[in-house]
């Protein structure tokens, strides 16, 4: 397994291949639907964050307040991640990101911005969301609670030795591509 560190450079991230096994540490921010489309319609990050040489996790962590009134995250799963399709090349080129965290694996837009770009796409074990949950050390932030609602908000996580699996990678290698074009070659040979 490759410990990873958030930032990461370019170099750490253009190192990494389809099939590697990685544990990351730092601080990463959560984005689904509403953000993505946000950031990809023009909209601006808040002051002061930065999702450059970062990680952006698709996920709407369930998050409740612990009786001193700070946020707790107690369920942290990965959700579908093709629905941001659409907009997630464009954010990986204009924000700087080096890494996506999601299940399910994205498309060829995606894939061609990792290539360009100098950024891969981590699996994340989906239906684990209270293990994976045990990674997140804390809840530095949240940002458009309000306008996008919570599973909706940026959340910077600061998380410790996060498990996943690079899925995609900057040489324009996808183990999803893979994994179909082996199953309708299979399916084929049956009809």
């Amino acid at each position: 397994m490759t410990s990873i560190t958030i930032p990461i450079s370019e170099e750490t991230i253009r190192s990494l291949k389809v099939g590697d096994a990685v544990s990351i540490t730092g601080t990463l921010f959560t984005g689904r639907d509403a953000v993505h489309k946000f950031l990809h319609d023009g909209g601006k990050l808040p002051p002061g964050v930065s999702f450059q040489d970062g990680i952006i996790y698709h996920c709407g962590p369930v998050v409740i307040k612990d009786e001193q009134g700070r946020w707790k995250v107690t369920a942290a799963g990965p959700t579908t991640s093709i629905r941001e399709e659409p907009y997630q090349g464009a954010i990986i080129g204009e924000f700087g990101l080096r890494g996506v965290i999601g299940k399910g694996g994205m498309g060829d837009k995606t894939l061609a911005a990792c290539q360009e770009h100098g950024c891969v796409y981590f699996h994340a074990v989906g239906g684990a969301a209270q293990v994976l949950a045990e990674s997140i050390k804390a809840v530095r932030n949240v940002y458009f609670l309000r306008e996008f609602g919570s599973p909706e908000a940026i959340w910077e996580l600061e998380i410790e030795n996060f498990p996943a699996v690079v899925t995609m990678d900057a040489h324009g290698n996808s183990l999803h591509k893979e994994i179909f074009a082996a199953s309708q070659a299979a399916l084929a040979k049956h009809l």
